[in-house]
């Protein structure tokens, strides 16, 4: 498990629960990677609709969709940290964040997008 302590970690779940807080305030103050997640919100949520497609966005949990659209801003976005680092990122996220099947979702998740962009190289996922 990721050190609570780690600043990068820290920034990330302070910017997955902003994004979980605007779903239901959208005029609040923000950090300014939230306003460039919420800027592409749309195309970040039909990406992750594509591939999740059992689960129309206004079912998931929360919490998940906004640490997915904090995961896939990253990969496909921001394109700054690595693949595994991203997913990995996400993934505890969903463990200190989520449900109980949070994790194995949003890891099943991510992987699709990665498996379904070609743009992604193989060698970064491993």
């Amino acid at each position: 498990m990721k050190a609570s302590n780690d600043p990068r970690h820290q920034r990330r779940r302070t910017v997955a629960r902003q994004l979980f807080a605007l779903m239901f305030a959208p005029d609040q103050e923000v950090e300014e990677q939230v306003k460039g997640i919420w800027a592409k919100k749309e195309e970040i949520d039909n990406l992750i609709t594509e591939h999740a497609p059992e689960w129309p966005l206004n079912k998931l949990n929360r919490t998940d969709l906004a640490i997915l659209q904090l995961a896939v801003y990253e990969l496909k976005i921001e394109k700054k940290e690595p693949i595994k680092v991203v997913i990995d990122e996400a993934v505890e996220l969903a463990k200190e964040m989520g449900s109980e099947n949070s994790p194995a979702f949003i890891n099943g998740v991510l992987g699709s997008i990665i498996k379904g962009d070609p743009r992604l190289e193989e060698k970064e996922v491993l």
